[in-house]
């Protein structure tokens, strides 16, 4: 297990085991959109922006990753849908590998995990094998884990929902579970106190700069670990001073007026 130690350090910050995350896996269930039409480039401009790591398919790694910028962690997608899935756009197939993940030189992997959906059983069967997988290779494992589907007893956004979603990814083996913000640091602390690992936060729609910092800010104060944050990270105007600003609360504890700086700084990073 020491490789999982390894590894999780090129993904986080290890002093903090706090993270801030870009994924930019959209293009394989949503095609082209704004802000991962360059991979690179957009890559490139998060990690100046201080991110730890990305999220991506097969694409992401052969076409984008540490071909020019700063240095970043790779995370590779092992899991789709697309937006036309006319069966079950909430189902998840396996598209990839733990093995391929290291061929690549990824330096961790990722599922998405619907609770509450029609194919929820064969997403945790898929789930523990991958959990299993990177037990014997010592790869981190992060979890998207979201209630969503017809098995829901509540809203998908309540405690009770994400608290349950965020305990079966720890249950299973996973090494980083990322799932939603429940709204107040008080709700989401039912969610990590619950959660035997770190519990990183969902972007979700397109958000306000004021939104996504205060967001981010309570998550923390409820006991997240920091941030999987992708449309409200590379669509933004300056990918670059909004992860940084991110980074400052993840990373430096600052307060949200201290994060909006940056934002509005004439020169970046003054």
């Amino acid at each position: 297990m020491n490789g999982k130690a390894i590894r999780l350090d090129r993904i986080w910050n290890k002093e903090t085991k706090r993270m801030v995350i870009v994924p930019m896996d959209h293009g394989a269930g949503e095609g082209p959109m704004p802000g991962l039409i360059n991979l690179a480039e957009s890559m490139n401009a998060v990690a100046r922006g201080g991110a730890n790591a990305v999220i991506g398919h097969v694409g992401l790694a052969l076409h984008a990753h540490r071909k020019s910028g700063p240095d970043i962690g790779l995370i590779l997608h092992l899991s789709v849908s697309t937006r036309v899935n006319a069966v079950d756009k909430n189902d998840k197939v396996l598209v990839n590998t733990v093995e391929n993940a290291l061929k690549i030189g990824a330096d961790g992997v990722s599922v998405h995990i619907n609770i509450g959906s029609l194919t929820e059983s064969d997403q945790l069967r898929d789930l523990g094998e991958v959990s299993l997988k990177c037990m014997e290779w010592g790869v981190p494992l992060l979890a998207m884990m979201y209630p969503r589907g017809s098995g829901l007893t509540a809203p998908e956004k309540s405690a009770d929902m994400v608290a349950l979603s965020a305990r079966v990814g720890a249950e299973l083996g996973v090494d980083i579970v990322k799932t939603y913000y429940t709204g107040d640091p008080d709700s989401f602390r039912k969610v990590t106190e619950g959660c035997m690992v770190p519990v990183v936060i969902a972007g979700g729609s397109k958000l306000s700069d004021e939104e996504t910092l205060q967001m981010v800010w309570g998550s923390l104060q409820g006991g997240g670990a920091g941030v999987s944050i992708g449309r409200n990270a590379f669509q933004h105007e300056s990918p670059e001073r909004l992860v940084s600003a991110i980074a400052s609360l993840v990373h430096g504890n600052a307060t949200v007026e201290q994060a909006k700086k940056i934002l509005t700084a004439h020169i970046f990073g003054k």
